[in-house]
Parts: structure tokens; C-alpha cells; sequence
């Protein structure tokens, strides 16, 4: 859940796509790779690094570290980033299967943000690049995409139904992509 200083922690606002976004996610890689010179990558994803695509007003950047298990978030936390303490922050399912992850918050007052640590090469951190990706690419997906999260957004709008509404439809969208990535040879 938010911490409560975050804008989404009473409600869910989907906004058109800002074209600050894209500067704004450039910037938050610029740091995370200066804070953590040991990840292996640091991008921007999630729908704010879409084109086009409406989205909350909350830049995501996934960490690809070597290994879970042997990440130091010291850096991250002397920062001030504050670590989402949630299961499902923890870990998060892929059809059969749970990767471990975990997840950072901006630092009290700060610009909305969410940092997903992941393992370099994991199913989970090829996910979130195929879904940036694939909307990027594809116009049809990516209008449906933005036009259900707006409409979810007016419906649920707690942070928590609305995540869990729109993780039963990530199936559906994902097999399009997964398609996609076989069709054009895609690779992250």
C-alpha cells in the first residue's frame, strides 16, 4: 500500500500521458545507476515510459541486480527510499511460478515512484520489459490498455482493488505480447 504521503494513497487518478514523463524517467535511471553501480541495468517501464499511454502520475524503474539475495539497499535507504513492505511487493506470481523482488517508494515528499528490484535475467524482470515493450510497438494494445486503466481507475479506486482488477487482465495482454516478441524476434 502507499505510504500516506503518497498522492494515490486515498485515490487512484489515471492521467492522460505526460510528455515529462519520459525526462523525468531518464532522470530516475541517471541516479539509481549512480546510487547502485553494481546493478546490471536500470530502466524506465511501466506505463509512464509508454508513449501515449494514460497512466498514474508515478514514474516506475526496474534494478536488474545480479542477485536478490546479495543486493545492498544501503545506498537506496541513506537516500531515504523507503521499502514497500507488502507480500505482494515481495514477490510476485508468473503463472505457475513466484520470483522475488522487491520494491522501493519514493522518499518522504518526493516526486511518486516505484523501484522494482529484480534479478538480471528472471522471467519477472523479461515481463516488464516485454510489456513496455510490446505497447510501444503495438497502437491497437496500447489504446485498449489505456483505455481500461482509465475506466478501472474511475471504478476502483483504491490502490489495492485497482491492482488487483488490472493483475487478472496482465494474462490476456501478455499473451498478445508474448506473440509479438516470437513475430518480431524480440529479445530485452
Amino acid at each position: 500500500m502507499p505510504f500516506p504521503d503518497e498522492p494515490f494513497a486515498s485515490q487512484v487518478q489515471v492521467i492522460p500521458h505526460q510528455d515529462r514523463w519520459a525526462e523525468e524517467g531518464a532522470t530516475l535511471v541517471e541516479r539509481l545507476q549512480r546510487l547502485l553501480p553494481s546493478a546490471a541495468a536500470v530502466d524506465h517501464i511501466g506505463s509512464t515510459s509508454i508513449p501515449g499511454m494514460p497512466a498514474k502520475d508515478c514514474i516506475d524503474a526496474m534494478v536488474r541486480v545480479p542477485s536478490l539475495q546479495d543486493f545492498n539497499c544501503d545506498a537506496l535507504l541513506a537516500e531515504g527510499f523507503r521499502e514497500r513492505p507488502e507480500e505482494w511487493n515481495l514477490e510476485e506470481t508468473l503463472g505457475a511460478a513466484t520470483h522475488p523482488k522487491r520494491v522501493f517508494a519514493p522518499p518522504l515528499g518526493g516526486r511518486s515512484v516505484n523501484i522494482h528490484i529484480r534479478e538480471r535475467g528472471s522471467p519477472a524482470a523479461r515481463y516488464a520489459l516485454l510489456f513496455r515493450d510490446y505497447l510501444r510497438a503495438d497502437p491497437i494494445s496500447r489504446a485498449a490498455w489505456g483505455q481500461f486503466k482509465v475506466r478501472l481507475a474511475e471504478t476502483a479506486t483504491d490502490i489495492y482493488s485497482y491492482g488487483q482488477i488490472k493483475s487478472t487482465v496482465y494474462p490476456l495482454l501478455m499473451t498478445l505480447a508474448e506473440k509479438w516478441a516470437d513475430d518480431t524476434s524480440w529479445s530485452p
